[in-house]
């Protein structure tokens, strides 16, 4: 194992963990069919909602998702 792997090898296995963590910080959502009767106000109501905690948890969780993906697609060309 070279040095340019094993570094890319701990980043992968950091980024792991952080999407780990990023979705068990998430909170749950609505399911069921009280979720989808209250969704069309939710919708309407929270018009702030890109501000809040769990709407940068869920950004996060998509940028870190993503960089998971292009270091394993890297790792599996090295």
């Amino acid at each position: 194992m070279s040095a340019v792997e094993l570094i890319f090898t701990i980043l992968q296995l950091i980024c792991g963990l952080i999407v780990i963590l990023v979705v068990l910080f998430q909170s749950g959502k609505s399911a069921g069919l009280s979720g989808s009767i209250g969704g069309v106000a939710d919708s309407f109501l929270a018009q702030g909602k890109a501000k809040t905690m769990d709407a940068k948890l869920a950004r996060a969780t998509k940028w870190v998702g993503a960089v998971f993906i292009i270091l394993t697609l890297v790792l599996n060309i090295i």
